[in-house]
């Protein structure tokens, strides 16, 4: 099942991607050839090169934020804000159809 998710790149360009169930934002992103998140650790969670804000997901959908992904986010290169996360520890669901994510200006 393509779960529809929106990316808003810093540029205020919005870009429309087709998600697969267990993928990770990071791997959507990145799949679809979009800039934006450079993923230096691979996915990890070591490195905060994949920061985003998210700007809608239904409720209840998007997991809380372990310890380990608050830490890296406390050295992202742009602002972090309330709804600050690392793209590759959100996996899609189905239930997060019409999700809304914001690109920081910078990664790095």
């Amino acid at each position: 099942m393509s779960i529809t998710i929106f990316i808003t790149q810093p540029n205020g360009a919005e870009e429309e991607l087709n998600a697969n169930e267990e993928q990770t934002l990071l791997e959507c992103v990145q799949g679809a050839g979009l800039d934006g998140f450079v993923g230096e650790c691979g996915g990890n969670c070591a490195c905060g090169t994949c920061h985003c804000y998210i700007d809608f997901a239904p409720q209840g959908t998007v997991l809380e934020a372990t310890n380990e992904e608050l830490q890296m986010l406390d050295f992202v290169a742009s602002p972090r804000e309330e709804n600050s996360r690392l793209a590759c520890q959100i996996r899609i669901t189905s239930e997060m159809q019409g999700m809304r994510i914001k690109m920081p200006e910078r990664q790095f």
